[in-house]
């Protein structure tokens, strides 16, 4: 192993209890949510990182602390690794949203986000995500690992941009739980899965 990135989605907002549709929507962890931060943080730290990249949300921001805590890292912030926007579905919880469009609901918990009104494409996400994990990548020289504070979906579309993927593989990845990881690694010039939706 040369490189590795940790992708780490952050801790439990309200919102995710109550499931409610964050998309780039700026809720905080709940109390839950900074336990869940305060427990990932050291197992990462383990890890050795030698670069802390975040999103800008407050969720993600949180948890970055916590993880800038226990490794002594100061976070960086990118807006390119921030959640899907997703449109006039914002703050809907997903009750209301199926009542709302009831087709359109079950074609976005099948994880086809194409057509959301007002929403990112996943192309868009994955335009924005791509460019962000080659800056990472760069900055990590030819060792180190990095960890990347984001968000659920878009991690999803990170690992499928990052391994070279369809996007439509990103169908067969379950929904990352908070605090969940994703480790990739790369030996020889390829990059591999290593871990997915890691337990802390």
């Amino acid at each position: 192993m040369t490189r590795r990135i940790v992708l780490l989605r952050h801790g439990q907002t309200a919102w995710n209890a109550e499931r409610r549709i964050q998309g780039q929507l700026d809720s905080e962890l709940d109390a839950t949510g900074l336990l869940q931060a305060k427990t990932v943080a050291p197992v990462v730290a383990a890890m050795e990182p030698t670069l802390l990249v975040s999103s800008d949300l407050k969720r993600a921001r949180a948890t970055a602390e916590a993880v800038a805590e226990a490794t002594g890292l100061s976070a960086s912030y990118d807006v390119r690794v921030r959640e899907f926007h997703l449109g006039d579905r914002q703050g809907l919880t997903h009750d209301e949203y199926a009542a709302l469009a009831p087709a359109e609901f079950a074609r976005f918990r099948a994880g086809e986000w194409r057509g959301i009104p007002g929403a990112e494409s996943p192309e868009e996400v994955a335009s924005r995500y791509r460019a962000a994990l080659v800056d990472v990548a760069d900055a990590l020289g030819e060792h180190g690992t990095a960890v990347v504070v984001s968000h659920g979906a878009a991690i999803k579309i990170g690992t499928a941009v990052r391994l070279g993927w369809p996007l439509s593989a990103t169908a067969d990845l379950k929904g990352l739980g908070n605090c969940g990881r994703v480790v990739l690694e790369e030996a020889d010039g390829r990059w591999r899965l290593a871990g997915y939706d890691l337990p802390f």
